[in-house]
């Protein structure tokens, strides 16, 4: 664990617990660094939110404009949710603000205090646009005392922390549709029936306007680069410079987005291609994994995400890969124990994968029984003891296509093994 995970794991709660009063009198005693922002892009979902956010930010950063973002969570140090200006936020600067916070004698969970510490870094450090991603849910979200963004973005909702915002994907929905506010409008990504009609009747409540997926605009993949339509334009543009099908989707919501922000064509096209978000469907060729793999001659991807929606995107994204150029393909997965393992394996039950299953630091699904699970939708599972015991196992099965998946803080275990594949 890095040293300001440390800090915050010991000096305050680590629990979770939706409300907004402890994250409001903990501002107010700051001087309420969120209204000194500034103008701000505020990202909810399910899905794609991080992918989305640092789209907008390669777009914005393309025409000119310093960013800040907040996102989380880390992969291997904390610094990575911060960053201001376009440069993650240094230690000594985070450390004072973490002793500013804690001077205020507050009873803040790691989440809310890390939330005031990116606000009031952000407030103090100059910037054009501030693009902030909601943690868990919307509503109760400490992101969520930001009371006038300059526009709200909603990513695909489906399941997931089912033990905070229940198993109704509309109550999901109108969750994450806290983000929306009166007069700011909204840009919605594509969704399910059910999820779009909560978001529309949080939207009319709160007179915020919404551009639509599917109805406003759309996006899709063409000649080996993607279209972008809306009611007065139509873009030709590079595909995302991020790998996966679904990566269309989640850009063409960020090309909304920076319509809406007024940026030029050439500087969203500049961003598409320049654009980088780590472990998702990452390739790995540094390394202890990658230096393996590439000595076995084999791909290694890297993905984080841990939800049956993530799991039928990486599947249709295997599936892709397999069909062009056929290798023996083997998953190494971890998951939190609260994750829906069942629904994630359902969603790759097809793809002939033989899988080797890990644990990793926290709170991580024994090996043995994650491995049950998904013997039990037809693969072939390993325990293993490491991710490095499951790489070597899969290259000595004679594996030419490698996907570590599962979890961000698997994700983070693997990219923290080097310094070469810290995320920058």
């Amino acid at each position: 664990m890095d040293p300001i995970s440390e800090r915050l794991r010991a000096r305050h709660p680590q629990r979770i617990d939706l409300s907004l009063d402890r994250m409001k009198a903990l501002c107010a005693a700051l001087g309420d660094p969120q209204h000194r922002l500034p103008p701000v892009v505020h990202v909810a979902g399910t899905n794609g939110k991080g992918s989305t956010v640092a789209m907008i930010r390669a777009i914005a950063e393309a025409a000119g404009l310093k960013v800040h973002a907040y996102t989380s969570p880390h992969l291997v140090r904390f610094n990575e949710r911060i960053r201001l200006a376009g440069r993650l936020i240094e230690d000594d600067q985070l450390n004072a603000i973490l002793d500013r916070i804690e001077g205020v004698g507050s009873e803040a969970t790691v989440f809310e205090s890390t939330t005031a510490a990116a606000f009031l870094a952000m407030a103090e450090t100059p910037a054009d646009l501030a693009i902030i991603e909601v943690g868990l849910g919307g509503v109760l979200d400490a992101t969520n005392v930001i009371e006038r963004p300059l526009l709200s973005v909603i990513a695909p909702v489906d399941y997931d922390h089912a033990e905070f915002l229940g198993t109704d994907l509309a109550g999901i929905a109108a969750e994450k549709a806290g983000v929306l506010k009166s007069g700011a409008p909204g840009v919605i990504a594509r969704q399910q029936e059910a999820a779009m009609a909560a978001i529309e009747r949080a939207a009319l409540a709160v007179h915020a306007p919404l551009t639509v997926m599917g109805v406003d605009f759309d996006a899709w993949a063409e000649r080996g680069g993607m279209v972008f339509q809306n009611q007065e334009r139509f873009l030709d543009l590079p595909a995302p410079g991020l790998a996966g099908a679904h990566q269309i989707d989640n850009a063409g919501v960020a090309v909304a987005a920076a319509l809406e922000l007024d940026l030029p064509e050439a500087a969203i096209a500049q961003g598409l291609k320049t654009v980088r978000w780590p472990a998702r469907l990452q390739r790995i060729s540094a390394g202890p994994y990658g230096d393996a793999a590439k000595a076995a001659d084999a791909e290694l991807w890297l993905d984080g995400g841990h939800n049956p929606h993530a799991g039928r995107a990486l599947a249709a994204f295997l599936a892709e890969r397999q069909a062009r150029a056929p290798r023996p393909l083997a998953l190494i997965c971890g998951m939190l124990s609260n994750k829906d393992a069942g629904g994630f394996f359902a969603a790759l039950k097809d793809s002939q994968a033989t899988v080797f299953t890990v644990g990793f630091d926290g709170a991580a699904a024994d090996p043995a029984a994650l491995a049950a699970v998904a013997r039990g939708h037809g693969l072939a599972a390993t325990p293993a003891g490491s991710v490095g015991e499951a790489v070597n196992m899969a290259l000595r099965f004679g594996a030419g296509r490698v996907a570590i998946c599962g979890s961000l803080y698997l994700a983070g275990e693997v990219l923290g093994a080097s310094r070469e594949t810290w995320p920058e």
